[in-house]
């Protein structure tokens, strides 16, 4: 069997699995390179920092301890059938399996629709801005088309969009929730853009100078009728503002 990469582990969390005692997997390697993002060592496809066979072992000792595991990144389903097969031992021993993920494989993501029980699904901008955010073509596609899938499954999901303010406008964050609470979605999340690191790196990013303020970060949540509007189109949302 093909190992895994795995790049980082947390050994318990409350907020990354709605309502379960969790772990989180980070598996390296990424299609995209946001501009944004929070995670660049995980970007390469490396052979990571932790042995999949101790992390299983340490696994099993978490059972009755932890309820679920989720499996993050970069993008966990870029590393395929080892991650699914990964997936699947871990269900195994008892945990509700969790994934995050950018939505670039939704060929892959029908294969795990019988071991995933949640997915966070990030939808990072308007079609027009996709490229600019992901630096990857197909981007907005294919993660529409995972969005769609995985609503018409019945298995629990959230959406969430991070409002970096150079890439997402107040106009563009309620055309996204449109086109979510259309599609079926649920549970929406806004998150708030926090810059990583200011210019260019070698990490393999493309962390971009950040000339942002506080102001234009916060803007989505200080404003109570932009809450109120997407409040009122789904089940839940969450205003992650910390």
């Amino acid at each position: 069997m093909k190992q895994i990469h795995i790049g980082g582990l947390v050994s318990f969390t409350t907020i990354d699995f709605p309502g379960k005692l969790a772990a989180v997997l980070f598996l390296c390697g990424c299609p995209f390179k946001c501009a944004y993002c929070s995670n660049p060592h995980l970007i390469p496809l490396s052979d990571g920092e932790y042995d999949p066979d101790k992390v299983f072992e340490w696994l099993k000792n978490r059972v009755g301890k932890l309820e679920g595991v989720v499996f993050s990144g970069g993008e966990a389903l870029m590393q395929g059938d080892a991650a699914i097969d990964y997936m699947r031992r871990v269900r195994e021993l008892g945990f509700a399996i969790g994934l995050h993920t950018n939505g670039f494989y939704p060929e892959l993501l029908k294969k795990v629709s019988g071991i995933v029980d949640w997915i966070g699904l990030d939808f990072k901008a308007t079609r027009a801005r996709y490229r600019d955010v992901t630096g990857v073509d197909a981007g907005y596609d294919r993660m529409i088309e995972s969005l769609n899938y995985w609503v018409h499954t019945g298995c629990e999901m959230e959406v969430r969009t991070t409002c970096d303010p150079r890439f997402v406008s107040k106009q563009d964050l309620l055309e996204i929730a449109d086109i979510c609470a259309a599609s079926g979605v649920r549970h929406f999340a806004v998150q708030k853009y926090k810059p990583y690191h200011e210019g260019d790196c070698d990490c393999g990013c493309r962390n971009m100078p950040d000339k942002t303020t506080d102001a234009e970060r916060n803007q989505f949540f200080v404003d109570d009728e932009l809450r109120q509007k997407i409040n009122s189109k789904f089940e839940t949302v969450v205003w992650r503002d910390q």
